[in-house]
């Protein structure tokens, strides 16, 4: 397993279940869509299907529905730095309504 990963997991064990209910009441998924179209499209498949154009970038509906993934272990996980990604500075509004849309490719229980 590689270091990054580890981290992940570790700040997914400390920060997962503390999703603040005001993100979730000002965040807009479907300007979290449009914003990642023009900024995350270029490496991660953002949409609920297909390949991300750099292998290494998981596509979008993966990171949803990675175990014991929240909104608040997508916030730690935005903004901090990535070797394998650009050094991209998300403004917060833009990163509540982000997350708002990876959340809402999560898969829903059968």
């Amino acid at each position: 397993m590689s270091g990054q990963r580890i981290i992940f997991l570790a700040l997914l064990l400390i920060f997962g279940g503390m999703a603040s209910p005001a993100q979730t009441q000002t965040a807009d998924a479907a300007a979290g869509e449009a914003y990642a179209e023009k900024v995350c499209a270029q490496c991660h498949a953002i949409h609920p299907s297909g390949l991300s154009p750099e292998l290494r970038a998981p596509p979008f509906k993966d990171v949803a529905n990675t175990p014991g993934m929240t909104e608040t272990a997508l916030r730690v996980w935005l903004s901090s730095s990535h070797p394998t990604m650009p050094n991209i500075v998300v403004e917060p509004q833009d990163m509540d309504n982000v997350i708002a849309y990876i959340v809402t490719l999560k898969d829903k229980p059968q």
